[in-house]
């Protein structure tokens, strides 16, 4: 039979609260994501035929990501942003990847952002 070891840590109480404090702030990421979606977005220069689909570009966010759509279903008006962009092989459709171009584009101005945010987070945290 293995011998048990027995581990203690000092302050565990305070660092159980730095932590959980630590995962409460990452909730104000929700504003950044939405600030880089919106970064992507106004970049994103759209493949237009009709010019029906560069209306339906949206940024959007949640507490863990930034999101940027388009396409609406809503009526069947432009059911076919994501097969322009990512393309149908099996329909011979090329794909045409606008949003993941924008979003590499921008991608040392919403960097910049997320390190900003990130470092004030953790400056607020107890003990950093």
């Amino acid at each position: 039979m293995a011998k048990k070891s027995l581990v203690q840590v000092e302050g565990a109480g305070r660092l159980r609260a730095t932590l959980k404090q630590a995962g409460d702030d990452l909730t104000q990421l929700k504003d950044i994501h939405n600030q880089v979606a919106r970064t992507v977005a106004q970049a994103a220069r759209t493949p237009t035929r009709t010019g029906r689909l560069a209306q339906t570009v949206r940024a959007g966010s949640s507490k863990t990501a930034a999101i940027v759509k388009a396409g609406s279903t809503i009526k069947g008006k432009t059911p076919y942003g994501s097969v322009i962009h990512w393309g149908w092989k099996a329909r011979h459709i090329t794909a045409q990847p606008w949003l993941t171009q924008a979003a590499r584009a921008t991608e040392p101005t919403w960097t910049e952002k997320y390190l900003s945010e990130v470092q004030k987070i953790i400056d607020q945290i107890e003990g950093a």
